[in-house]
């Protein structure tokens, strides 16, 4: 049995029809071939994971430390490294070098999916928090501006404040989306919905925890 996680990049959104004849939205993910580079040990690391390559490189793209890591275990280079968490007893079953494919999942299947959203720059509170404006006739100068900080008594912004600042660019999961379709073929897979970055951000894909 084969880990429920792998890498991949968003290609896109487009809509299929089900089988009711209802459009259903979708994103469209070019996910693996991956391999088993590593695995981690509860007596050794403190948790049991296996590290999962991605995207093979020329040995000369890599640094010295990164071709070492690969050919100490008699491995092509890959470009990007990163873990899935297993449970304890499933390591025996997955060996270095082992490829991790698309067809792991199956039509109907729920997953996770966690990428890095699109970075927006600095923006105000309407666009970054969701606030309302002012009032924008009648001499207001609070058109789209934060207004009152709630700190009169102690004359200074408290900590966790909603103000101004960099949107986006951060960590976000996605959970509970369906699995529509697999493509094995193109190594290509179908999600109901949408899911965090731009197109070819990366994307790591593991099964469902809810």
């Amino acid at each position: 049995m084969l880990p429920k996680g792998i890498l991949g990049r968003k290609a896109g959104m487009t809509q299929i029809f089900g089988e009711e004849g209802k459009a259903v939205p979708v994103t469209v993910i070019e996910a693996g071939p991956c391999i088993v580079v590593q695995k981690r040990t509860p007596e050794r690391d403190g948790y049991a994971a296996l590290q999962l390559g991605f995207e093979e490189v020329r040995s000369e793209d890599l640094n010295r430390p990164e071709r070492g890591h690969f050919t100490q275990r008699k491995l092509k280079p890959h470009r990007l490294l990163r873990e899935v968490r297993v449970d304890v007893g499933e390591l025996d079953r997955y060996e270095v070098g082992q490829e991790v494919r698309v067809d792991i999942f199956n039509p109907g299947d729920y997953v996770d999916v966690r990428g890095t959203s699109k970075g927006k720059g600095f923006a105000g509170g309407i666009k970054r928090h969701g606030f309302r404006r002012g009032p924008m006739k009648h001499g207001s100068k609070y058109h789209r501006r934060p207004g009152s900080l709630g700190a009169k008594g102690p004359a200074r912004v408290f900590k966790g404040r909603k103000l101004p600042g960099r949107m986006g660019g951060e960590t976000v999961t996605v959970h509970h989306l369906k699995v529509v379709k697999v493509d094995p073929d193109r190594n290509l897979l179908l999600l109901q919905g949408a899911v965090p970055g731009p197109r070819k951000g990366l994307l790591l894909i593991r099964n469902s925890l809810r």
